[in-house]
């Protein structure tokens, strides 16, 4: 008797145990809109969830070229199943002058067919700086492995001067390169070596993106050519290992983000 009543009660309290989903990695999908900016409209969003709230980046672009990036907070809501994203913050911007940014909001919910997980629902938005609606329409996400965007680091940093130090990696076989930032020669017909080739860059409110792409003029006697780059922000230090080739150069983008007022509280 007092078997069948637990196994009835637990049948009973099956439909309210709601199973929070891992919804955290990358999600891309497309947008149909008119008056888009790009000819095909893509959308990447990253999620990190903890708990039910979420945050993460999301990116509207044509390709890795031609892109908004920009971060969102939110909510998950576990007896739906589902999420709000609301766009919050621009912070890389790299677009054709007449395009405008729309500010979304997402309201998404979690399915699975077969093997591939979806984020569908709604979007709506308005014009960024202004009160005027974007187009609104339905959108879906699937779960993808990785981010269209891994081909190019980003770094965000938080002061003036930047210094960037190239250095032959590993062997030094007589790699030659030319730096580029922001498309622009910084640097022309270097070899690298074990003392740093140096470049000082500005990254603040004025000048808040600087890509940074080094190209190989030849490949030295060990192909390809590759170049460890340590870059000095402030009294943070990254490093990271270039390898470019006749076919294709190696890039990183860095972005300022102002410091946060220690004085400033948070509810």
């Amino acid at each position: 008797m007092t078997r069948h009543f637990l196994v009835a009660y637990f049948i009973f309290m099956c439909p309210f145990f709601i199973i929070a989903q891992d919804i955290t990695g990358f999600w891309k999908g497309t947008l149909d809109m008119n008056k888009g900016c790009f000819a095909v409209n893509n959308i990447e969003i990253q999620i990190t969830r903890i708990g039910d709230s979420i945050y993460g980046n999301s990116y509207h672009y044509l390709d890795i070229n031609n892109y908004v990036k920009k971060k969102f907070s939110g909510s998950y809501h576990r007896d739906k199943n589902k999420i709000i994203v609301q766009e919050e913050l621009v912070t890389t911007l790299n677009i054709p002058s007449y395009c405008t940014v729309c500010i979304k909001r997402y309201e998404l919910a979690y399915s699975r067919v077969i093997n591939q997980e979806y984020l569908g629902g709604d979007w709506t938005g308005a014009l960024v700086g202004s009160f005027i609606d974007c187009e609104t329409g339905p959108i879906t996400l699937s779960r993808i492995k990785e981010s269209a965007f891994k081909e190019v680091p980003e770094i965000v940093v938080d002061t003036g001067e930047i210094q960037l130090d190239f250095y032959d990696n590993g062997q030094i076989d007589g790699d030659s390169i030319t730096v580029n930032i922001n498309k622009k020669a910084a640097l022309t017909h270097q070899k690298l070596g074990a003392a740093p080739i140096s470049i000082l860059v500005k990254v603040d409110l004025k000048n808040t993106f600087q890509e940074i792409e080094m190209i190989a003029e030849n490949l030295g006697s060990i192909p390809p050519n590759t170049a460890l780059l340590i870059i000095t922000a402030g009294k943070n230090h990254y490093e990271l290992f270039l390898s470019s080739s006749a076919k294709k150069s190696a890039r990183v983008r860095l972005v300022y983000e102002k410091p946060r007022d220690p004085n400033l509280k948070l509810d």
